[in-house]
């Protein structure tokens, strides 16, 4: 089981959109990256981000909203490892199984369960019903047996109910894919009303040339345009040399790479509130007075910076109100952030022990 939660490290990719966080994961042999229509929804390419594929924007080029599946265009990589598909007349009850993803943003979680259902019908499409715990951000992911085989796609769970969770059976998927790669990878949508699949070639309007259905393909999704505050903030990290569209992590979240630091941005509206935390290091598992001494002493000299300890973790923060940010002082004080991040990782781990932080 060990080594197949490692192997899955490199097959599962985070997915993130201006509107959302989720999961996909990578199939070698179809130079696809499978996730959740919900995932990807209202959006015409996402950022992706994998052990083994260097962060980057890719194109969606399939939805089907029924069954709630969407395939992104993948870049090539020969080292990731294949993914094997299990066999739907093989799911028993009882049977353990475990769903891995990015819930929550982290970069890998893996969940252990059982599947109570095999068989579970809602709104006339069957799914596989367990109890892995599924968290937001886990949509899109995998579902695995004790042999490392795909299952299913995980895709929905249910509010206030005891870690029960649905995934699409594999066999659904493994037909929706082949449907895909028949039609010529052409860029697609699959028709909520008749199920006719609709790419760019064979549709003139807004319209399903079959039954006259409204569709959209995702190569006709208007591109994301930022407002209010969001608009303030991206701009202002353009004016800092970054590519915005890579940056975005969800409503009102930005995710900053400045040398070997990753600094996260969110705006609250609610409380006016902007905040820039940047996670440094991990505590060392000993000898731990030195690097609090040094933090310390470092606070006073951080010109509207703070440093502080959140568990085991050592963070780098700024705090600013909307009323007080616009486009120049949000400019010094991020980059002010973002360079003292670089900075102060490095020490904390090279002179005092700290431990890089891999998982968030």
């Amino acid at each position: 089981m060990n080594e197949m939660i490692e192997m899955y490290k490199d097959i599962v990719i985070q997915i993130a959109t201006p509107y959302s966080l989720g999961t996909g994961f990578y199939l070698q042999d179809k130079q696809l990256i499978v996730t959740n229509e919900h995932v990807v929804r209202d959006n015409k390419e996402v950022v992706i981000d994998g052990n083994l594929i260097d962060q980057q924007l890719a194109k969606i080029l399939f939805v089907d909203k029924e069954l709630d599946i969407a395939f992104i265009a993948a870049p090539k990589s020969k080292a990731i490892p294949k993914a094997i598909f299990g066999n739907d007349d093989e799911i028993k009850s009882g049977e353990v199984v475990m769903a891995v993803g990015h819930p929550f943003g982290l970069k890998y979680s893996a969940t252990k369960g059982i599947i109570s259902n095999p068989l579970a019908k809602k709104n006339d499409i069957y799914f596989i019903q367990h109890d892995a715990a599924l968290n937001p951000g886990n949509s899109g992911g995998p579902l695995l047996n004790e042999e490392g085989q795909i299952l299913g796609i995980n895709t929905f769970g249910m509010r206030n109910g005891n870690s029960i969770g649905f995934a699409l059976p594999v066999g659904q998927l493994s037909a929706a894919i082949n449907n895909f790669l028949e039609s010529g990878r052409i860029v697609s949508a699959k028709c909520f009303s008749c199920a006719t699949i609709v790419n760019e070639k064979n549709i003139s309007s807004k319209y399903c040339p079959s039954c006259g259905y409204e569709i959209k393909l995702p190569s006709a999704i208007v591109a994301y345009e930022p407002y209010g505050m969001s608009k303030t903030i991206e701009s202002m990290l353009e004016k800092l040399n970054y590519t915005v569209a890579l940056t975005r992590r969800g409503p009102k979240s930005w995710e900053i790479k400045q040398g070997s630091a990753r600094i996260k941005i969110s705006y609250h509206e609610d409380t006016g509130l902007i905040m820039g935390d940047a996670y440094l290091c991990t505590l060392p598992k000993k000898n731990v007075l030195p690097i609090y001494e040094y933090i310390l002493k470092e606070n006073p000299k951080l010109e509207g910076l703070t440093f502080s300890a959140k568990g085991p973790d050592i963070i780098l923060s700024l705090l600013i109100f909307d009323k007080y940010f616009n486009m120049e002082t949000g400019k010094t004080f991020f980059d002010h952030l973002f360079k003292k991040a670089d900075h102060y990782d490095n020490i904390l781990i090279e002179k005092f022990g700290g431990i890089w932080k891999l998982n968030d």
